[in-house]
């Protein structure tokens, strides 16, 4: 995990309540990063998002169990298939900067 990460469950210092618990791969890199602020003050090149389409890349971390999520199934749930650890919904608002 890149970035100034927090805690082990992939908290940072941009975005660390209870809910703060993923991490994107990064298309640009194939690199995890808590949000896209660690990855634009840590990481040396701009940030690209998912192409359309990428629905099938495993681009998401559950940091709660440490499951790889397809970006299809980040986006089709609130919580971590695997674990049911609840994802913040306000992080759809970003959405855009990860996945095209």
């Amino acid at each position: 995990m890149l970035g100034p990460t927090v805690d082990e469950q992939t908290r940072c210092v941009h975005y660390r309540t209870p809910l703060d618990v993923i991490a994107i791969r990064f298309a640009c890199c194939g690199r995890y990063y808590p949000c896209h602020l660690c990855h634009e003050q840590t990481a040396d090149h701009p940030s690209l998002p998912w192409p359309a389409g990428a629905d099938d890349e495993r681009a998401v971390l559950c940091g709660v169990c440490w499951t790889e999520l397809t970006v299809a199934e980040y986006r089709g749930s609130g919580r971590c298939p695997a674990c049911a650890a609840a994802f913040n919904p306000r992080c759809a608002l970003h959405s855009s900067i990860y996945f095209g």
